[in-house]
Formats: structure tokens, C-alpha cells, sequence
């Protein structure tokens, strides 16, 4: 008995790293095709040449890559595997399939705190144009953290009295209020502020330059790594709060801890690529459903590697190769994720044995 338990886990380990493998080659080649396919198609041997700073490359084409595709490609995947980490994490804590910054509200909140900044402290100084300096958008990343934190702080009181799809209709309701707020904040506002306001909104993993990018990359990737620790204690979440105290585990410090790293995650990439919906709700699914476990020690580097994957393709899709126009990020990635939330609504049945 125990000799085909053996080979069945070595099946297993062999199938997760056949997957993984995959799924890395894949991220990889859309990442490639991202820093070559724009308005302006950039042929693959350029794009190398570039890289290796052969003479014989144009300098103009050298700029758009250095300077425009290649740190965006890079804020995509990053902020893409940062949302879909996010998501996962919410989605275990409050034991919800459909939870994630966007939909229980911690968006909204972020964009509060963006409103705050740039419609009501515009006229102390903080500039408003595209080219808003590295100060500026700390500011606005700031705010858009605090916003987060702020929302979840009060979905975390509410998580104490209320069940789980009670919460997600507090959540929803809480990102209706919010969005009232940040209604009447821009009614009473001037154009200019409005215009940059709205670009924010629309969502760009465009927006983030190079000194930007020493900011945005590094607490990134520290808010990541940090949720390696935390698989076992994720697990014994998803099997209900009563199982992870008799497991040992400091619930309230560590739902703290969980949700505190999913709202910095989120507010980071929310407060310098603008709100960016349904991303944290499809690619944990779309882990569950490629690996078939529940165990977080391969569901959280699975996320951050699909989240990145599906943040590539919807950025690519975004930019309209070959046209002028950039359509609004937050459309494609409505577009991507709605089915998937669909179809996890569909078959609730099999969630619930996932999330108990």
C-alpha cells in the first residue's frame, strides 16, 4: 500500500513541475512578444540586439525597448503575480471562491485614498500631469495603501459577525459607497484633475518608469516573498479557523498578518497601475483547476506565475498591436475574468470542498 502511495505522490510532484515548466515557458514568450508587438512592431533579433548593445541596432528602437516595453512588460508581471497572491490570500482568510480586492471592496478603497490625493490635495502642490514626479506617486501609493487597509480593516471587524456571503455583500455594498464618495469628490472637481484621475482609473501597467520601477519592483517582491512562511498556516485556514487554533496557530495575529500583506500587495500595484479587477479572482481558479490541489505551497507560486501570465495577455491585448489606441486595461481584464468567474459560480459543488 504504501509503495503505490509512494508513486502516486511521485506522479504527482512530476506532474506539478511538468505544469510549472509550462507554464514558465509560456509567461516567458508572452513577455517576449509584449516588448515586441505595439504600435510599432519590433522584430525578435532587434529586441536581442538591444539587449546585447549591438551598435547596429537603432537607437530610437533601443529606447522603446529599454524605456517603455520592457519595464512595462516587467510591472505587468509583477503586479499581475501581486493581485492574483492577493486574491488567493483573501479567498482563503474569509474561506469565499469569489473574494479579492476588487470585488470585497479594497479597490474602491484604494481609489478613495488616490481621489483624496489627487482631487482635493491637487491645489497644495501635487502635480497632475502623466509625467507626475517619483515624490507624487509615492504619495499616491501611500494613499492608495491606506485606502486599501482601511477597507479591510473594516471587513475584518465585520468578518466577526457576519458569514461569508453576508461579508461579500458588505464588501460589495462598502465598494458602492465608496464609489458615491469618489462620485461627489469628482463632481466638485476641476478638468485637469478629472482627465488624470480618470487615466489612473482606466488601469495602465504602462505608467511605471524606471525610477518608479526601484520603488514599485522591490516591495513587490518583499510582500511575496514574505507568503512563503505562511503555507502551512494558510492551509489550516482553509479548513476553518477552530481547526488552525487546535493547530496551534495565532488566528487573530495571523488573519493580521495575511491580510495586512494582501492589502499592502494590492494598494502597491492599485496605487501605480490604477485598479485592476478580476485578475485576483481568476488566477487562483485557474491554479486550482490546472494543479487540482488546495495546498498553498504550490497554489501561491502557481498564482503569482499565472497571475503575471494572465496580466501579460491582457496587457497585450490592451495594446491593440499594430493601432494607434490603448484600450482600457480594466475592460480586457473584465473580459478575461468574468468567464471564470462564471464557471466557478457553476460549479459551487466542487468548491465547497475546497473551501469547506
Amino acid at each position: 500500500m504504501s509503495g503505490s502511495t509512494e508513486v502516486t505522490v511521485v506522479q504527482e510532484k512530476g506532474r506539478y513541475a511538468l505544469t510549472f515548466g509550462l507554464l514558465a515557458i509560456v509567461t516567458l514568450i508572452v513577455l517576449v512578444a509584449n516588448v515586441c508587438l505595439g504600435s510599432v512592431m519590433i522584430p525578435i533579433w532587434e529586441v536581442i540586439g538591444s539587449f546585447l548593445g549591438r551598435g547596429e541596432v537603432d537607437p530610437v528602437i533601443s529606447g522603446i525597448v529599454f524605456d517603455f516595453r520592457f519595464p512595462r512588460a516587467l510591472t505587468a508581471l509583477l503586479g499581475g503575480a501581486a493581485l492574483a497572491a492577493s486574491g488567493l490570500m483573501m479567498q482563503t482568510v474569509f474561506r469565499n471562491p469569489l473574494a479579492d480586492p476588487f470585488v470585497l471592496g479594497v479597490n474602491s478603497g484604494a481609489s478613495l485614498g488616490v481621489a483624496v490625493v489627487l482631487l482635493l490635495l491637487a491645489p497644495s502642490g501635487v502635480a497632475l500631469t502623466q509625467n507626475l514626479q517619483l515624490s507624487g506617486h509615492l504619495l499616491v501609493v501611500l494613499a492608495a495603501t491606506g485606502g486599501a487597509a482601511a477597507v479591510l480593516a473594516v471587513l475584518l471587524v465585520l468578518a466577526q459577525r457576519v458569514d461569508v456571503m453576508s461579508l461579500l455583500i458588505l464588501g460589495l455594498m462598502i465598494s458602492y459607497g465608496i464609489g458615491s464618495m469618489v462620485s461627489i469628490l469628482m463632481f466638485y472637481s476641476m478638468a485637469e484633475r478629472l482627465q488624470s484621475f480618470f487615466s489612473w482609473s482606466f488601469g495602465n501597467f504602462g505608467n511605471t518608469t524606471w525610477s518608479q520601477f526601484r520603488v514599485f519592483a522591490p516591495v513587490i517582491l518583499l510582500g511575496l516573498g514574505g507568503l512563503f512562511p505562511l503555507f502551512k498556516i494558510l492551509d489550516a485556514f482553509l479548513l476553518g479557523e477552530r481547526y488552525a487554533k487546535s493547530m496551534g496557530v495565532r488566528v487573530k495575529s495571523a488573519r493580521i498578518m495575511i491580510l495586512g500583506s494582501a492589502s499592502l500587495l494590492a494598494g502597491v500595484v492599485t496605487g501605480f497601475c490604477g485598479p485592476i479587477g478580476f485578475l485576483g479572482i481568476a488566477a487562483p481558479h485557474l491554479c486550482r483547476f490546472l494543479f487540482r490541489t488546495a495546498e498553498h505551497r504550490i497554489l501561491v507560486p502557481a498564482s503569482m506565475l499565472v497571475g503575471g501570465l494572465v496580466a501579460l495577455v491582457a496587457d497585450l491585448i490592451a495594446k491593440a498591436p499594430g493601432l494607434e489606441s490603448t484600450l482600457p486595461l480594466n475592460a480586457v481584464t473584465a473580459l478575461m475574468g468574468a468567464p471564470v468567474i462564471m464557471v466557478a459560480l457553476l460549479k459551487q459543488r466542487n468548491l465547497k470542498k475546497v473551501f469547506g
